[in-house]
């Protein structure tokens, strides 16, 4: 990878260009990296409290009866945002969507499980465990870099 900084008192402002054959993970973090609106907190209501909640310490985040909820080893945290709005400012090496209704923290997962129909169970640190949906199983073991054979 080659770095060019051009630092010059004529610039009226920054730009970042990136050029690349294609976004592989070290793209991918230098992009998350650039985004500006990255949460570096993601406020969870419990009972009548507002907690503050790093997104590093959240196992994964879901949908129950369209609610989006927090899990936490704390417990879990009614959020206001929809999935998809986390997903989008959610650091992308970080989180990964395992079904429609679930995204999860790639480093709080202890380990998967083969289920039913080509879906997976996700288990976490904690002992709680979310199901992968067999359309997000593709993308999760690319992610993890479990399908190591070559497509022909």
């Amino acid at each position: 990878m080659k770095l060019i900084v051009d630092i010059n008192d004529a610039h009226k402002e920054t730009k970042v260009t990136v050029e690349c054959k294609e976004v592989d993970s070290s793209i991918r973090k230098i992009l998350d990296a650039l985004e500006e609106e990255k949460h570096d907190l993601v406020i969870g209501y419990n009972e009548d409290r507002q907690h503050l909640l790093k997104p590093r310490d959240i196992e994964y985040f879901y949908t129950e009866k369209e609610i989006v909820y927090a899990a936490h080893k704390e417990g879990k945290y009614r959020l206001r945002e929809k999935l998809y709005e986390l997903l989008e400012t959610l650091p992308s090496d970080q989180f990964i969507r395992i079904s429609k209704s679930a995204i999860a923290n790639l480093y709080k997962i202890s380990h998967f499980e083969p289920s039913f129909h080509g879906t997976l169970v996700v288990h976490f640190q904690t002992g709680s465990k979310e199901y992968a949906s067999r359309h997000y199983v593709k993308e999760i073991k690319n992610m993890l870099k479990m399908n190591r054979r070559k497509e022909k």
